[in-house]
């Protein structure tokens, strides 16, 4: 009896899961979590608009989706200032890297990021056979100059930055970005992922014509939106690139009530507004947390808070597995030096302060492990 003939490149890959839920956590120590800070969600929840939009849909959910997303489309073009036709909707934006290295990496292709940036991205790239080259971080932010002299080394069909950063949660203002562009190699597509850019500062998104095909910019439903579970995220590019996804995406794949929940979510602006300012209170309430147990917390411009542990990363990942011991789910960056530090997220008032009660507790029994 034989099994599936599985291509050479897939025989040569890892059998590796990017991310531990906190589902497949929570059932290997038989208990919920008290706090769910680690995935980076909107524990503040979504739009009630949105929530009643896809209540409402649901007695419809016999039909397809619209496999176009013409109406979230529309209106995201809208929006941002564009044509529909520089808009493309996806499964999120991991679903969307995932079609874009398919369309532009073959086996052998050089792509470059930074080391210890957004894991997806890299599964999706060794997916295709693509060669990842990694640029260290500097000074706990994404280097925009290594990206590019590494770009130019290898001749990198694509560059990965996000702007917000994940996982340390540091940016650049979108003027460094528009520099940077201007800088870029020839035949080198630069991913620019601002999945965070609604929490951040006002000019941190640079300023980028849309026709500009240098660049390719993915936005989310997921983070200030509310919607992480939907799957909804978004692309801007000039039009002949976001056809392209036409050849290879999967045009039934955005759910119904996910798209009209997107859409009704975009429309209450008002919404976004108070999200944002409930990320700001609880980042600056995780950064007291932080001060009070002695350590350090990063400026963030995202909704969640990188804190430094102040040591290694052996002694970040005790202080982790502690928290997770005690009930309350945060993660870790994966590479050194930024795994000297936990990452907390955003979250509701009764969420941080079960943070607040376990931190300490996390800390002494850490030290005693790791003297």
């Amino acid at each position: 009896m034989t099994g599936p003939r599985y291509t050479r490149l897939v025989q040569g890959l890892p059998a590796t899961v990017p991310f531990v839920g906190p589902e497949t956590q929570e059932r290997q120590r038989g208990a919920p979590f008290a706090a769910r800070l680690g995935a980076n969600e909107n524990g503040f929840g979504p739009s009630p608009r949105a929530v009643a939009a896809m209540a409402e849909s649901c007695a419809e959910i016999w039909k397809y989706g619209d496999p176009e997303s013409h109406d979230l489309r529309a209106a995201l073009a809208a929006h941002h200032g564009v044509t529909l036709a520089h808009v493309v909707v996806g499964e999120g934006i991991d679903g969307l890297l995932g079609y874009l290295v398919r369309l532009l990496v073959e086996p052998g292709d050089a792509v470059v990021t930074s080391d210890g940036a957004y894991p997806t991205f890299n599964y999706h790239v060794a997916g295709f056979g693509g060669v990842l080259h990694k640029a260290p971080y500097r000074e706990d932010r994404e280097d925009p100059a290594a990206l590019l002299a590494l770009a130019r080394q290898t001749g990198a069909k694509l560059i990965y930055l996000a702007n917000p950063d994940n996982p340390m949660g540091t940016w650049h203002d979108g003027t460094a970005l528009r520099a940077m562009l201007d800088q870029i190699p020839e035949g080198t597509l630069l991913i620019l992922d601002e999945a965070y850019v609604d929490f951040a500062p006002e000019g941190t998104a640079p300023r980028i014509d849309a026709d500009d095909p240098r660049v390719i910019r993915m936005r989310t439903f997921s983070k200030a939106y509310g919607m992480a579970g939907a799957r909804v995220g978004y692309a801007l590019a000039e039009p002949g690139l976001i056809a392209a996804f036409n050849k290879v995406r999967n045009h039934f794949g955005m759910n119904r009530s996910a798209q009209i929940g997107a859409l009704a979510a975009l429309q209450d602006q008002a919404h976004l507004r108070d999200t944002v300012a409930r990320v700001a209170a609880a980042r600056d309430r995780i950064a007291r947390i932080a001060a009070e147990n002695g350590l350090a917390a990063l400026a963030s411009a995202t909704n969640f808070v990188a804190i430094d542990c102040g040591r290694d990363g052996g002694f970040a990942r005790a202080v982790l597995t502690e928290m997770t011991r005690l009930g309350v789910f945060i993660r870790m960056p994966f590479v050194a030096p930024q795994d000297r530090c936990i990452r907390i997220s955003c979250g509701p008032e009764a969420a941080l302060d079960a943070f607040a009660a376990t931190l300490p507790k996390a800390l002494a029994a850490a030290r005693k492990t790791s003297p």
